[in-house]
Order: C-alpha cells, then sequence, then structure tokens
C-alpha cells in the first residue's frame, strides 16, 4: 500500500512540479510586462473570482464529494452503473454551471462590486470598470475547468493520476503566450491576460476528452435525476465552505487589500503564487492521492489500511512541508527578486511581496496538514465536520485581519490567514481525535521532531550561506538563478543528510 501511495502521490507531484515552475514563469512574464500596479490589481481580482469558485465548485467541494461516491460505486456496482451515476451527475454539473456563467457575465459589475468594492469608492473608477470588462472574459473559465475538474475526479478514481495534474499546464502556456504576443495588438494590453485564461480553460477540457474516451468513462447528457446526484447535493453543500477556508480566506484578504494602496493585490498574489508551488507539490497531491485511497478503504471497511494512510501522508507532508516552510520564510527576498523582480516589477513591489510570502510561508505546514485531514472526513463521507472547524477558522480570519490589517497593511492580511490555517488543523484533528478515527501515532511524534532538528540545521545553514541581498539586487538574471539554486540545493543537501544522521530511513519509510 505504502509503494502504490508513494508512487501515485509521486505522479501527482511531478505533473504538478512541471505545471507550477510553468507557473512561475507565466508570473514571471506578468510581472516583467505589466509589474504590481492599479492594472494588474485589476486583472488578478477578475482572475481571482472565477479561481476561487473553481476550487469551491471543481477541485474543492465537488470533486471531494465526488470521488468517494463514484469509488463506492465503482466497487459495489457495475461499470453500466457507474457509467450511469458519471451522466445524471455531469448533466446537473453542466447546468449549474452555465446558469452561473450566464448570471456572472450579465452582473459583472455587481460581482466586483461584492469582491473588491475599494475598486468602486476610489477616486478613479478605471480599476473597476476594467475589472468588470475582464470578469465577463475570464468568468466562462469557472465553467470550463470545473468540467476539467469533474473529469479529472473520473479518470483519477481509475488511478489515472498523471493526466489531471499535468492538465494546468495548458492554462500556464496559453496565458505566457497571450502576454508576450497577444498583448502586443490590443488597446489595452493586461487584456490579453484574460483572454490567455479562457483559451487555456478550453484547451485543457479538450486535452482531457481523448483519456476519458480511453477508459470508456467520457460524460453523457441524460434526462430524469439519480440518487446519486442527492447525495453529492448533501455532501456537497457544506463542503463548498468547509474544504475551501484557505481560499475563503484568501479571497478576503483580496477583498480587503482593495482597500489598502494601489499594488496590494499584486503584493499578495505573487507571494501567495510562492506559497501555492510547495502546497501543491506537497499538500494538495497528497491530499489527492488521499482522497482517493481512503475512500477505497473505507468502503471495502478495512480501518488498518484506512489508519496506515493517513499516518504515512502526514509524515511525507512533514518530511517535506517543514523544511519548504523554513525555505519560504528565509528566502523570501531573493525567491521573489530571483522570480519578478524584472522591468516593470520594481524593487519596492519585490520588498512589499516578500514580507508577505514571509507570513504566508509560516502557516505552509497548516495548509498542508488542513488538506490531507480534511480528506479523511470526506473519504467517510463526512463533509459537516469540516465546516464546523471551517466556520471558526474563517471567523478567526476576518477578525484577525482587521487588527492584523490595520496595523500591518497587506502583511497583516498574510499573517492572518496563516494563523487561521493553524485553527483550522488543530480544529480537525480534535474531531478526529475525539471521534476516535485517528490520533497521532507514537512513531509520527517521534518523527516530527526529528523533521524539526533537521529544519532548524538547514535554517542556520540559510543565514550563514546564502548571499547578501545587494548581490542578488545588482545581479542579472541567471546570475540570480544560479545562486538562489545554489543555496535551494544545498539546503536541501543538508537537511537530508541531517535526516539520515538523525536515523530517517526514507527508503524504509
Amino acid at each position: 500500500m505504502d509503494k502504490a501511495f508513494l508512487k501515485s502521490s509521486a505522479i501527482v507531484t511531478g505533473m504538478t512540479f512541471i505545471s507550477r515552475i510553468l507557473g512561475l514563469v507565466r508570473d514571471y512574464f506578468i510581472a516583467k510586462y505589466f509589474g504590481a500596479n492599479g492594472l494588474t490589481d485589476a486583472f488578478l481580482v477578475a482572475f481571482r473570482i472565477p479561481n476561487f469558485l473553481r476550487r469551491l465548485f471543481g477541485e474543492g467541494a465537488f470533486s471531494q464529494a465526488f470521488v468517494p461516491i463514484l469509488a463506492e460505486v465503482k466497487a459495489h456496482k457495475t461499470e453500466a452503473e457507474v457509467q450511469n451515476v458519471i451522466n445524471h451527475i455531469g448533466t446537473k454539473f453542466l447546468k449549474i454551471l452555465v446558469i452561473i456563467t450566464l448570471i456572472a457575465i450579465i452582473a459583472a459589475p455587481v460581482i466586483i462590486f461584492m469582491f473588491a468594492w475599494g475598486f468602486y469608492f476610489s477616486e478613479d473608477l478605471t480599476k473597476f470598470n476594467l475589472a468588470s470588462d475582464m470578469l465577463r472574459i475570464t468568468f466562462p473559465y469557472l465553467l470550463l475547468i470545473s468540467l476539467v475538474a469533474f473529469s479529472g475526479s473520473i479518470l483519477n478514481t481509475y488511478d489515472k493520476f498523471a493526466v489531471p495534474a499535468f492538465t494546468p499546464v495548458l492554462l500556464n502556456m496559453s496565458m505566457i503566450l497571450s502576454s508576450i504576443y497577444l498583448s502586443q495588438y490590443l488597446d489595452e494590453p493586461i487584456m490579453a491576460l484574460a483572454w490567455g485564461v479562457l483559451i487555456g480553460g478550453v484547451l485543457q477540457l479538450l486535452f482531457q476528452i481523448p483519456f476519458l474516451l480511453k477508459i470508456g468513462k467520457l460524460p453523457k447528457l441524460v434526462k430524469g435525476d439519480h440518487l446519486a446526484t442527492k447525495t453529492l447535493k448533501k455532501r456537497m453543500l457544506p463542503a463548498l465552505f468547509g474544504v475551501s477556508v484557505s481560499q475563503i480566506n484568501l479571497l478576503i484578504d483580496t477583498m480587503i487589500a482593495t482597500l489598502l494602496v494601489s499594488g496590494s493585490v499584486s503584493w499578495l498574489y505573487y507571494s501567495d503564487r510562492l506559497l501555492e508551488m510547495p502546497l501543491a507539490l506537497i499538500g494538495i497531491a497528497l491530499a489527492t492521492v488521499a482522497l482517493v485511497k481512503l475512500s477505497r478503504h473505507y468502503t471495502n471497511n478495512d480501518q488498518q489500511k484506512f489508519t496506515r494512510t493517513i499516518d504515512y501522508a502526514l509524515k511525507l507532508g512533514l518530511i517535506l512541508g517543514l523544511p519548504a516552510c523554513a525555505g519560504l520564510v528565509l528566502l523570501a527576498q531573493p525567491l521573489i527578486i530571483t522570480l519578478f523582480q524584472y522591468d516593470a516589477f520594481t524593487p519596492f513591489a519585490a520588498y512589499q511581496s516578500s514580507l508577505s510570502l514571509m507570513a504566508y510561508g509560516s502557516g505552509l505546514m497548516a495548509f498542508i496538514v488542513v488538506k490531507i485531514l480534511a480528506s479523511v472526513f470526506l473519504a467517510r463521507g463526512d463533509t459537516k465536520t469540516p465546516v464546523k472547524a471551517g466556520v471558526i477558522a474563517m471567523l478567526s480570519n476576518v477578525i484577525l485581519n482587521i487588527i492584523f490589517g490595520y496595523y500591518f497593511a497587506h502583511v497583516g492580511l498574510a499573517l492572518a490567514t496563516s494563523i487561521a490555517a493553524v485553527i483550522n488543523a488543530y480544529i480537525l484533528y480534535f474531531y478526529l481525535k475525539k471521534q476516535a478515527i485517528f490520533h497521532f501515532s507514537k512513531d509520527l511524534i517521534k518523527i516530527f521532531f526529528k523533521v524539526l532538528v533537521a529544519s532548524l540545521i538547514m535554517a542556520i545553514f540559510i543565514l550563514n550561506f546564502d548571499q547578501v541581498l545587494s548581490v542578488y539586487l545588482d545581479a542579472d538574471a541567471l546570475s540570480r538563478i544560479t545562486m538562489l539554486g545554489t543555496t535551494i540545493g544545498l539546503s536541501a543537501t543538508v537537511y537530508f543528510i541531517s535526516l539520515k544522521f538523525l536515523n530517517i530511513n526514507l527508503r524504509k519509510l
């Protein structure tokens, strides 16, 4: 089981790594050509709204409620019934998405006002009007990418993890090419990014169709209703909130940031993008595989494998997540400078982005744990418990946003989100223990302390080895990449050597 879990996780991580690298390349071109200003703030709001809803309707609540249902039908019913369930759920899902998309296109200014009221109340309405225009282009991406997530859930259930993990590459390629070439032909160059989002959504959906045909599970439009759709509705409605609390918190950050100085939305975006890199490679990859495996073990009533899967996912999350957390905090400025500080992206913007990256990075481990623990409840068909944890975490985030945002501006918003993630993780574990589903094993606790020591040794190395910031600022792109890559490579080497001296046998694990 462990080998199968690791292999599947490695496939998802590998494909996700390719996607995230291209995502950073995409953000490099956005920073290079458009900088961090009011115009980029407008695009990022217009992109974040459908992207946020995608994580609720697509990768979030829908996928995590749908996968356990499909796994149960696959285990106990015929393939014909599996296809029947896919058809009915897919048809209902498509109808809802079409209605939401049409409403959003018509009411774009109202939606921008709801999510970025700071734009409306500013003296110049340029950002508000531009964001409204771009939202009409970007919002159909929600429909497309939600169908992509639906297709990906089917493929994951059949252990085809590579295709869904690779698919985001197409969005990044579309946005990169649009920012370089399409922007040259538009009166407002930044509109090219909005068109890049829409084109990327179309390409992603078309890419997955041949693989669904290969396993014989391409959804078809049908009439009538099915019991599975009612079950999905019951599980999905609370999960819409519960499993996507971190995204809701990030959206709240954006809403409040629109009230701050121009550039605040962009500073938070660039720091969040660097947070998303290890979170996707570790937390989301582990949670994606864990949900499928846990759903299967729960359906088969195999409690031993169910518990072992949770324990194993947390161990991998610790070993990979804790040093990544330290790296994001200690290397925040070199990372931002190396990746984004070129042309239109100023040293001031790089400094402000690095501050919020430190705040976000400090909560990385909590974000990873939330992803893994939430999948435990979802695999059992329990979407209510993550909601209880999520409500408290979100309320905590709002209160902390008001306090920290007042004193520390955009950095306070990022810090509040990280603290809310810690609260969320603690409450999820509290309920797991209370319901006698899972508790930390002695071996897991022992590994935690060893990983903590190894991470501290790595942190000391970084503080003594990394170049002073002035060297990064004066260097060209290639020199920056070389310096940063050397620091990261040597730091990773120090970390894994430390693990070996602390008797953590990764091969045996």
